[in-house]
């Protein structure tokens, strides 16, 4: 396909919820050496009251099933609020919507103490907040992207560095101490991803603006005919992916 063709194509491309199919082999992703949904599995296991924080569309909550008795999920993303209701209500999970809560989506209309898991997987969270809907013995489970997730991708476009570049594991261990939590495991790797055409750049952009907040394919058109040029020779983009896992115990 030309460079207008898969500019046309991203542009016009639709995703539901978190439904990544759309970049199948245009954006191929390595795993951490740990498994998120092995780990939340495990801990829904023991659980009975269960939190879960920014479950987009719940695909990922839906696939976790059986779920234990009371299950919360929130989403501050208007797009997927519906889509969370329509995959975890059959489930009997509440979907609450916090898209009127203000961009930091807190304090939650939760009850103190309320919850004996809590999880996280991409979405921001205070931990003040986390330690107090916990109940006491109850676990915090996050897997968080990092300040220097695809920073090559900023790089090859010429735009700015992440606002939030200095996440990573070391100050959320910090921070989860200073709120109260026990951390009882952390982890932090780079993994290796690919951007295999340019379509596939736009379409991620596009579902992402938090990459380059002010993406526009007109206003980055040199960069992306370049990186066109690169991708179409059979030159993958090779980028980092920054994930950490944390998880706490509140005392």
């Amino acid at each position: 396909m030309t460079y207008q063709q898969l500019v046309d194509e991203a542009l016009a491309a639709c995703m539901e919820g978190w439904d990544w199919s759309v970049f199948d082999g245009r954006y191929t992703e390595q795993r951490p050496s740990w498994d998120y949904r092995d780990i939340a599995r495990r801990y829904l296991s023991r659980a009975t009251t269960v939190l879960d924080l920014g479950t987009g569309g719940g695909e990922l909550l839906r696939s976790l099933a059986p779920l234990p008795p009371r299950v919360v999920a929130t989403e501050g993303y208007q797009p997927n609020v519906a889509v969370a209701e329509r995959n975890l209500r059959p489930l009997g999970v509440q979907v609450l919507d916090t898209t009127g809560l203000g961009e930091d989506q807190y304090p939650l209309p939760l009850r103190d103490g309320s919850f004996d898991l809590v999880l996280n997987r991409h979405e921001s969270y205070h931990p003040s907040e986390v330690h107090r809907v916990l109940a006491p013995g109850g676990h915090f489970v996050t897997q968080q992207v990092g300040g220097r997730d695809l920073e090559e991708l900023n790089d090859a476009l010429g735009a700015p560095p992440h606002d939030y570049r200095d996440w990573s594991l070391e100050p959320a261990v910090r921070q989860a101490e200073e709120a109260g939590l026990q951390v009882i495991d952390r982890r932090e790797e780079l993994v290796p991803v690919a951007f295999h055409d340019i379509g596939a750049v736009i379409m991620f952009l596009r579902f992402n603006p938090w990459q380059v907040p002010d993406f526009d394919v007109d206003r980055y058109a040199p960069r992306l005919r370049a990186l066109h040029d690169r991708l179409s020779s059979g030159r993958p983009l090779s980028v980092g992916c920054h994930r950490f896992l944390l998880i706490c115990r509140r005392p």
